[in-house]
């Protein structure tokens, strides 16, 4: 456990339902939690990984949408760190649910399963999503909510007033203490004093009893019952103890200056493949070296990484690169890029300022530049990706708008 404090008797539901439809077409197959992020990562790594170290071994995931990939990741991996009394299960309403109906708002997805928080013990239900990228020492927040003897505490990320209109918005006093919520308010409230804006995380800590009655009241209220659409406004109506909690306030052990306030949406294919770039520079704002604070995932039996050929225009080499374990460099040279576990790239070839998920194989005198590249792909012999981008699009490879070349695969999971 790396947790700072003592984070009581809590329990987490871990929201993983999203479609991701931004990140098409990633996220044909799998949904955006499951999507591959630094290579031997899924995105919901960092939100679980936050939890366990923090010394929350209570977890529930919420699925939906295209489950099938991340239910087994979880079983592979998290399901097999937890001993007696201590969980990470995935529960899907197309196979768990009483009511076997899909969820129609954040809220209603733990509405589906309340009956687990009603049969726990818990004092503190963590209701967190699964698709950001940032670390967390969620025990400081929970520290901050009991101090407070808050009802609701909502992680508050804070963010220049001109970028505040792109999310929910948090109106505060001196104390955090929340009167109000906008969702993407043309003109944003400041927090006082300052002239920067509370913008919501989408992560909370509720009290149990609390939770239990507004979730009971707005199934009344609300079919498609939301946190941010209705909670929040309820409980702020019935003058309940709810709070900002400033994640600028959060210092995880070993953090670096750099890295804090670090927190990802990576819901484009854009910023998804900044935030992945961002991992291979000298200094990145990500520090996945930290080992008081390990973003933890299935790590495989797989061999090292390793460079075969050295002889004068046939030498394989990783240069400012990100290299899984069992990946070759055959005689070719990889450069700003990241290689999930088990790529290939055969000889005479070069890839550039890309991404490669699990098991690709590039063949030989083959050039990729500035491509995302799903896993289990066979570039054959010769082919060109990211220097046209006409014949790109011919290939039925999407190209986004800053020039990043998808390369696809409708069966990836």
């Amino acid at each position: 456990m790396y947790a700072m404090s003592n984070v009581g008797n809590t329990i987490a539901m871990v929201l993983a339902g999203g479609k991701g439809e931004r990140l098409s077409p990633l996220t044909t197959r799998r949904a955006k939690p499951s999507v591959m992020f630094g290579g031997k990562y899924k995105i919901i790594d960092f939100v679980l990984s936050n939890l366990f170290n923090s010394g929350i071994k209570k977890v529930y995931i919420l699925t939906q949408y295209r489950a099938y990939s991340l239910t087994k990741h979880i079983r592979e991996s998290w399901g097999k760190w937890t001993g007696l009394g201590e969980f990470f299960v995935s529960i899907s309403p197309e196979t768990s649910s009483e009511s076997e109906e899909w969820f129609k708002g954040t809220a209603d997805a733990v509405l589906q399963y309340l009956r687990f928080v009603e049969s726990s013990d818990a004092d503190y239900v963590a209701i967190f999503g699964g698709d950001h990228i940032y670390k967390m020492d969620v025990s400081q927040m929970i520290d901050y909510h009991r101090r407070n003897r808050a009802d609701l505490t909502v992680a508050a990320l804070e963010v220049p007033v001109e970028e505040a209109s792109r999310f929910g918005v948090f109106s505060v006093d001196e104390d955090y203490h929340i009167t109000a919520f906008a969702e993407k308010p043309a003109h944003p409230e400041c927090i006082p004093g300052r002239s920067t804006c509370f913008a919501s995380m989408g992560n909370y800590i509720f009290s149990t009893k609390k939770l239990i009655e507004v979730l009971q009241e707005g199934k009344k209220r609300y079919e498609d019952l939301d946190f941010g659409k209705h909670v929040i406004p309820m409980m702020l109506e019935h003058r309940d103890k709810v709070f900002a909690y400033n994640f600028n306030d959060n210092i995880i052990p070993g953090m670096k200056a750099e890295e804090k306030g670090y927190w990802k949406d990576v819901g484009t294919l854009d910023s998804y493949y900044e935030a992945n770039m961002d991992l291979i520079n000298v200094s990145p704002q990500l520090n996945l070296y930290n080992y008081k604070w390990p973003i933890l995932t299935n790590q495989g039996n797989l061999p090292p990484a390793k460079t075969v050929f050295d002889e004068e225009g046939r030498r394989g080499m990783n240069i400012d690169s990100y290299v899984c374990a069992g990946c070759i460099t055959s005689g070719a040279t990889v450069r700003r890029t990241i290689l999930g576990p088990r790529c290939k790239v055969n000889s005479f070839s070069l890839v550039e300022d890309s991404i490669l998920f699990e098991n690709v194989t590039v063949g030989r005198n083959v050039t990729i530049k500035k491509a995302i590249i799903d896993k289990n792909i066979v570039i054959p012999d010769g082919t060109q990706i990211g220097l046209d981008h006409d014949q790109d699009r011919l290939k039925g490879y999407r190209v986004t708008e800053s020039g990043i070349v998808v390369v696809s695969n409708p069966d990836a999971r």
